[in-house]
């Protein structure tokens, strides 16, 4: 037997063996009115009507709907209220620019735009067949009673698409099926010992590679979920102290604003041997992990994905083996992104050029997690895809003991406090500028955020620019996220023989002493 994939599976059991328990506990400051408590069948009946209002606009199977909006309940029930009814969500990021935003809604084809209240005023010109303000509830569910129309799952549909920075100037939409859903929601939830005991804080954005597939995740087992708004150390120890967190997914500079406000926290620190911190978007230093364990007293567990594979890929948790170890043996073990979760497999590619530069190899996925292709980009599709392999852009290495170190990144991506930002783009921008000549976008290390960007720049003959001005070019015209923190003024960018900037040499003064270059 044969029963199609859907991430409606999720939502339904929740609702028929957990429907009487709080299943949500939303946002108490969002700007519109805090939706509060949800049990798992007022969440399930919100779906029902959302769907049901997307049949009265007349929204057919396929259709797009975008949502641009912080952590909410009412972005957290779209997951299911959209795909649940075949129709295709489309997650933006709410950092972008409004003329990001609109080229992600057009590209896209979106005929429903949601948008987060704060956002409001910013987005006035982001326009989309039927737009509505998040919290105007009449707008987006319909009358309680009404029924949405049945769809027959299809595992293979697209559920969402989700925009992410990459090797272009313009962001990527990765197609992701409710097939990849599932399994990378199953896969995650049986390595993570997700169970119906566990409370899980929203402290990643939900827009962020569907909130890791934890909506979906977090919903199917039955566990509460805890909508954190906005990201602040201290305010995630007190959410860990007065709901019983004891599950988060993080990239590492969240760590790092938990560890920050722990030095000033009145009395223990919430969440001691309960807590596991999901971590991912670049190597923690292994002081981090150290930090983790023995100030906190959470347990860590670092993963490696991506956008593209929904994202679980590598999973790495303290085993048996490693009990004993001294703390700094074992951190550095959790360093490593982790072994194949089940149903990944990885190999590493190398071609003449890597070789030759002594550059690592290209991490290569096959898995059921990865995605069906880019929207309407073919030639990326191939490119990423063609040989029957994902392409990471990402260079590795795997251990005997079958576990992946990332060592360096090959496609011109930094990723900087969990942002992917493509140096491309960046660079697009400085070039814009009439007083720069040349220009070469990288990521260096930084503590705090565990890479920050750095531009390269050769003026123009007889232009002149500071620092600062072409820090607040870019934030002009760019998410403010996408700007430099620094810039370098150079007279010349070494360059091949052929004109080609070779990155990872411009790259390599900044990282003289560590391990890899990323961090």
């Amino acid at each position: 037997m044969i029963v199609p994939f859907s991430v409606s599976d999720f939502l339904n059991r929740a609702v028929q063996v957990y429907g009487d328990r709080v299943g949500v506990i939303d946002e108490p400051d969002q700007p519109a009115l805090s939706l509060g408590e949800l049990t798992y069948a007022e969440m399930g009946a919100l779906a029902r009507r959302q769907a049901a209002k997307l049949d009265e606009l007349g929204l057919a199977v396929g259709d797009r709907v975008a949502v641009v909006s912080h952590n909410s309940a009412r972005l957290l029930t779209s997951f299911f209220g959209v795909s649940g009814w075949g129709r295709v969500l489309v997650p933006v990021n709410f950092r972008l620019r409004p003329d990001e935003i609109s080229y992600i809604v057009e590209h896209s084809g979106a005929r429903v735009l949601l948008i987060d209240p704060e956002l409001e005023a910013s987005l006035k010109q982001v326009d989309a067949e039927f737009k509505f303000v998040l919290g105007n509830d009449d707008d987006l569910y319909a009358a309680p009673g009404v029924e949405p129309k049945a769809w027959e799952p299809d595992e293979n549909a697209t559920a969402c698409i989700n925009y992410t920075s990459g090797t272009t100037a313009r962001p990527k939409g990765v197609q992701i099926t409710h097939r990849n859903i599932w399994t990378n929601a199953v896969t995650f939830g049986l390595h993570a010992q997700a169970g119906d005991r566990d409370v899980y804080l929203h402290t990643l954005p939900m827009f962020h590679a569907n909130g890791w597939g934890w909506p979906y995740l977090a919903t199917g087992v039955g566990a509460q979920h805890i909508v954190l708004r906005k990201v602040d150390g201290a305010e995630i120890l007190r959410r860990v102290r007065d709901h019983g967190v004891t599950v988060m997914c993080a990239a590492p500079a969240v760590a790092a604003a938990v560890l920050e406000a722990a030095q000033t926290w009145e009395g223990e620190i919430p969440g001691r041997d309960r807590v596991r911190i999901i971590m991912a978007g670049a190597p923690p230093p292994t002081k981090t992990v150290i930090r983790v364990q023995e100030e906190l007293g959470w347990e860590f567990i670092q993963i490696y994905g991506l956008t593209e594979t929904s994202p679980l890929l590598t999973f790495n948790r303290v085993r048996a083996e490693w009990d004993d170890l001294p703390a700094e043996e074992q951190a550095s073990l959790l360093t490593r992104a982790g072994a194949p979760a089940i149903g990944v497999t990885l190999q590493i590619s190398t071609d003449e050029a890597q070789q030759d530069s002594g550059a690592a190899g290209e991490v290569l996925a096959r898995s059921n997690v990865v995605l069906e292709g880019y929207w309407n980009q073919p030639e990326e599709t191939e490119r990423a895809l063609g040989d029957g392999w994902f392409h990471t852009g990402d260079g590795g290495v795997l251990g005997d003991d079958g576990y992946l170190t990332i060592s360096d990144r090959k496609k011109d991506v930094i990723i900087t406090g969990g942002e992917n930002v493509s140096s491309i783009e960046v660079e697009d921008v400085l070039f814009s500028h009439p007083a720069v000549a040349e220009v070469a976008v990288i990521g260096v290390p930084s503590e705090k955020w565990g890479e920050t960007i750095k531009a390269l720049v050769v003026l123009a003959e007889g232009e002149s620019a500071t620092e600062a001005e072409l820090i607040a070019w870019c934030k002009d015209k760019a998410a403010g996220y996408k700007a430099p923190t620094t810039v370098e003024f150079r007279d010349e960018l070494a360059r091949t023989a052929t004109g080609k900037l070779q990155k990872f040499k411009l790259r390599a003064p900044y990282w003289e002493g560590y391990e890899r270059q990323v961090n």
